[in-house]
């Protein structure tokens, strides 16, 4: 090496000398391990929607259960998920001396659109895939099985509206303990 030049730098290749008069060469951020610049987030197609692993709202018609469904339904969309909307019908009884059966006996197919209008009434539904269950039971244990079997990211169910639930037990707080699932309860 003569004296007049400058030994490279470790890590880094020796750039050639330039010629005087020429314009500097344009540098490649991605080449130089630079960030790519970063793209309008509206250009870009929306992400495909995991059906393996949805965020399940039990909605019961209540105030509370209309706003848990809104956030559901938000949570979904943000993380990319499908709504799974369960509603539970409480289970069916029949009075004892006659045999009569007491309770609800509506069709599946008329459920499932009124939960869907219900959704919409709430929240826009048009790039969210939404499934539609509906069970019969408790509805603490039914929104549990329900999360279990769909591999469930969240459960989302509205607070109690009455004052002895907090003190007897709700179902938002049964769920707490029992569901394998993180269990948020909106008000």
């Amino acid at each position: 090496m003569n004296h007049g030049e400058t030994p490279p730098r470790r890590g880094r290749p020796a750039r050639p000398p330039q010629a005087q008069g020429q314009p500097a060469p344009r540098r490649d951020p991605q080449a130089q391990g630079q960030p790519a610049p970063r793209r309008d987030p509206l250009s870009q197609p929306a992400p495909a929607q995991d059906t393996g692993h949805p965020v399940v709202a039990g909605y019961d018609g209540s105030p509370s259960s209309r706003h848990a469904l809104a956030y559901a339904a938000g949570m979904a969309r943000r993380l990319g998920r499908s709504l799974l909307l369960v509603y539970v019908i409480p289970g069916i009884c029949c009075e004892p001396m006659t045999g009569q059966v007491i309770g609800s006996t509506r069709d599946d197919a008329d459920m499932a659109r009124w939960l869907l209008t219900e959704l919409d009434q709430v929240f826009d539904r048009a790039d969210l895939t939404v499934n539609v269950l509906t069970r019969r039971g408790s509805p603490a244990r039914e929104l549990a099985a329900a999360a279990d079997e769909a591999s469930a990211d969240a459960l989302v169910v509205g607070a109690p509206e009455h004052v002895w639930h907090h003190m007897a037990g709700s179902v938002p707080g049964w769920l707490a303990r029992h569901a394998h699932c993180p269990v948020i309860v909106i008000p």
